[in-house]
């Protein structure tokens, strides 16, 4: 490896017996390097989410939403009075986590807990919530400029929390927004 410094080439190698001068030149070029990188992300804004499936169709969360994904809790215990689509309570790591059928709330069938299913967990301040959805695909990366705010139709009736989709090829990820599902008026009336 060689780097031009005022018209002069300076080898790592040469400066092998130097350390100082080393060090000086690798630090250089590492600035250098995180300086183009820092320029490359900027020019092309990245959006990440995390995809799931829910009742045969794929959608997407931004990670920003979403604070962790759970297994299936072992114990669930259930709270009186409550609609169908609130499964119960759930103690993870010491905190009571309500737990929701993402599927059976939107009106489009109740979830069946299998081995794959999972809990994802809504990054909200003020309201708790564990979704519960038949898969989580992992996160999924999408340049900016693959977003659409006109969101698809889906089967399950979510069209109302939907802001847009990203379109990728002949593939189309719509975005859930949990921000306003979770603060949606029907949400917050989980009392039968």
């Amino acid at each position: 490896m060689t780097s031009a410094i005022s018209g002069t080439e300076i080898s790592l190698r040469g400066l092998r017996d130097r350390p100082f001068e080393l060090l000086k030149e690798l630090e250089k070029r590492s600035r250098a390097v995180v300086a183009g990188s820092v320029a490359e992300s900027s020019a092309g804004q990245e959006w990440v989410g995390v995809a799931f499936r829910m009742g045969g169709e794929t959608f997407l969360v931004a990670r920003e939403e979403t604070r962790e994904v759970l297994g299936y809790p072992a114990v669930v215990t259930r709270i009186p009075g409550a609609k169908g689509w609130v499964k119960g309570l759930a103690n993870i790591r010491g905190l009571l986590l309500p737990m929701l059928d993402l599927r059976q709330f939107l009106g489009s069938g109740a979830t069946v807990a299998g081995r794959n299913t999972r809990i994802v967990v809504v990054n909200h301040r003020e309201i708790p919530a564990g979704l519960m959805v038949d898969e989580v695909l992992g996160f999924r990366r999408f340049a900016e400029a693959e977003f659409n705010a006109e969101a698809p139709p889906t089967v399950i009736r979510c069209d109302s929390f939907l802001a847009g989709a990203f379109r990728r090829g002949g593939e189309v990820w719509p975005v859930l927004s949990l921000k306003s599902l979770v603060e949606s008026t029907g949400f917050l009336q989980a009392s039968s």
